[in-house]
């Protein structure tokens, strides 16, 4: 399977402080100061459980997700990636990563937002790439647990397969006690940085 439009969401921890409409003015102010690199903000916050707000650009979009009531970051790649399947993975993982330590230096936050290392929900964007079957998940999972035996350093891990029709296909990948996300940007290396060369096709 040629993985792509790999979607991973980390969640946050001790996010009360914050309302999703902050986020607004943040990525907005991201937009402000890049050169051309993010363009948009749409704002899903009205919605309940919903997409929250997020940052478009043409490789991916970057979301403050709320999908089931639990608020995380949320990186959606778009754009085809050249590359095995191993790389893509580290390469998503931690531009994710990247994108969730930014949050957490945000000035604008003041440190209000941090986000749980330990959990991660991987997706692929993709119905008719990835239907949500056995079979998927099968074919997916010794890349995953690769992916996962580098993220956690050796720590043990679990990889939840979450059935179901009519969702996307994911999996939840699980360690048992706490990683900070600087760690997980360690233990991953300069894998993400040599592929963003790589770039789309």
């Amino acid at each position: 399977m040629d993985l792509q439009k790999i979607n991973v969401k980390f969640f946050a921890a001790g996010s009360g402080a914050v309302r999703l409409t902050d986020f607004i003015d943040i990525f907005n102010s991201w937009i402000q100061s890049s050169e051309g690199e993010y363009y948009d903000v749409a704002d899903y916050s009205h919605m309940q459980a919903g997409p929250g707000i997020v940052l478009v650009t043409h490789e991916a979009n970057i979301g403050m997700d709320n999908t089931g009531n639990r608020l995380g970051l949320l990186y959606n790649r778009k754009q085809p990636l050249r590359a095995s399947n191993d790389e893509k993975l580290e390469f998503v993982f931690k531009t994710a990563l990247e994108f969730c330590r930014r949050i957490e230096q945000e000035p604008a936050l003041k440190g209000k937002i941090r986000f749980q290392g330990q959990e991660a929900l991987f997706l692929v964007n993709d119905r008719f790439l990835a239907p949500n079957t056995e079979e998927t998940f099968r074919a997916v999972k010794p890349e995953l647990e690769g992916l996962a035996e580098i993220l956690y350093g050796g720590t043990e891990f679990t990889l939840d397969y979450n059935g179901g029709v009519k969702q996307r296909f994911s999996v939840s990948i699980k360690a048992p006690r706490a990683f900070e996300i600087n760690t997980l940007l360690k233990n991953l290396g300069s894998g993400g940085d040599r592929l963003i060369r790589i770039g789309a096709e």
